[in-house]
């Protein structure tokens, strides 16, 4: 087999994220399985993101451009992907060590699985104070998890589904995988914690409130698209 069809294509958007991508990168850094390149999108930082991802040379690909929300950097990380599989982390999350290896064991055996899933566990970031906690409570610490971070797809699944729609404030991955389930992409979640995912005070559900409006944007557009028989959306 080439290595590029066992390479897993890390693709990390990063904005104003000094605080955390050290912990992110280092999480994929230390994966078992190690037939990876790390692809970080800065999406137009003015902290030092960009020091610290530069930081680790050629082992992570680094690339800048202009604020554009995270929709367009997971793209522009999509075009930049040279592996046969992608998997998506946000810079203030973290993967557990065995994550890909166990996701990739999953797909060698069942061909006709597109995307591997894990278990997401919610952890408070050190800085919250008590009362920051009760603002942002976590009501179940450990969950199935349907989400970006989680995700392990075969590249070919993900180009059957098409681009992240750059429209939405909010919620990239819930359009995303509702066209994905349109398509009939067939998926598995693990019953092992494969992602951390950090609560702090500037999470994009936190400061994005009014966005979630677009919530109940994307189910109408795929109840649309599934009455009207197209995969259009308006």
């Amino acid at each position: 087999m080439r290595d590029n069809d066992r390479l897993v294509s890390v693709i990390m958007p990063v904005f104003n994220g000094e605080k955390y991508l050290r912990e992110a990168i280092e999480s994929v850094l230390a994966q078992t399985y190690k037939h990876t390149e790390i692809i970080v999108i800065d999406d137009g930082s003015t902290d030092g993101s960009a020091r610290i991802a530069k930081h680790y040379g050629p082992a992570v690909k680094y690339f800048f451009q202009p604020n554009s929300g995270i929709s367009a950097a997971l793209n522009r990380g999509i075009e930049l992907a040279g592996g046969s599989f992608f998997a998506f982390l946000d810079a203030d999350d973290l993967w557990e060590k065995n994550k890909l290896m166990q996701q990739m064991e999953v797909l060698a055996d069942n061909p006709d699985i597109d995307i591997v899933f894990g278990r997401v566990n919610q952890f408070y970031s050190s800085e919250l104070d008590e009362v920051q906690k009760r603002k942002v409570r976590i009501l179940h610490e450990t969950m199935p998890g349907i989400s970006k971070g989680s995700m392990l797809i075969k590249r070919d699944s993900f180009f059957r589904v098409g681009a992240f729609e750059t429209k939405w404030k909010m919620g990239d991955f819930i359009d995303w995988y509702l066209r994905a389930m349109e398509k009939g992409l067939k998926s598995v979640v693990l019953n092992e914690v494969v992602l951390q995912r950090r609560i702090h005070g500037s999470n994009m559900g936190i400061r994005e409130r009014k966005g979630q409006i677009d919530f109940v944007r994307m189910l109408k557009a795929s109840l649309d698209r599934k009455r009207s028989g197209t995969e259009k959306i308006p």
